[in-house]
């Protein structure tokens, strides 16, 4: 249960990114402001480097010997990390699982609403699981289940494939559906040696045939 505001006393998340004087060793190996590396140099001519220009001394490597720090400015850096991370997590694709749950008995109404929610699902790029929930004597014959999954799945073929074969776990039986790779479309109307094209061409050559028909028939004018 998540503790309301008011009432949570937990400190807020620190940045444990040693910066300036919260850097506590005898040397470190310094990266100037423009990128090249300076050398191993005492930690207080580090930090004199860095304020003569303006800018701050970062760790970013605390775990080197001696450690690696660099000369620039520490908000604008921040805030750029801040950036990448977020611009990172949108372009992750979220993979969502749904469950679709079935009896084995199901009837064919009921099948085939399932079955709509399934491919609903696939068309949305979602996982589907899969679940057969038998009881009492259905237990004794889990290859009616089988045969209800094979089914929804050769039924979901055109958009799903599947991930995971049924496999039964006490009383249920899952498997799992997964969305099929996308396949690139072709251009639409794209028929350069089609039959379409060629009669396409026959038909401004017959009119221009007809156009160039010589005169020869034609009775002198009066």
């Amino acid at each position: 249960m998540p503790i309301p505001r008011r009432f949570d006393r937990r400190p807020p998340e620190r940045d444990d990114t040693r910066v300036n004087e919260r850097i506590r060793v005898r040397e470190v190996r310094l990266i100037g402001d423009d990128g090249n590396q300076v050398g191993v140099i005492p930690i207080d001519k580090a930090l004199a480097y860095a304020q003569a220009r303006d800018l701050d001394l970062v760790e970013v490597a605390p775990e080197a010997k001696p450690p690696v720090c660099r000369v620039l400015d520490y908000s604008k850096y921040k805030y750029e990390q801040e950036q990448k991370a977020k611009a990172a997590k949108r372009h992750q694709k979220q993979v969502n699982v749904r469950e679709i749950k079935l009896r084995p008995k199901i009837a064919d109404n009921d099948y085939e609403t399932k079955k709509s929610h399934v491919v609903r699902f696939l068309n949305g790029d979602d996982r589907v699981k899969v679940t057969i929930m038998f009881r009492g004597r259905e237990q004794s014959h889990p290859e009616r289940g089988v045969a209800l999954l094979m089914r929804l799945a050769e039924d979901v073929a055109e958009l799903g494939v599947v991930e995971q074969r049924p496999i039964q776990d006490g009383r249920n039986m899952t498997m799992l559906l997964g969305p099929s790779p996308k396949k690139p479309q072709a251009a639409e109307g794209a028929q350069p040696n089609g039959k379409a094209g060629a009669e396409a061409e026959a038909q401004p050559a017959a009119g221009a045939a007809a156009k160039a028909k010589p005169a020869g028939d034609q009775p002198p004018p009066g």
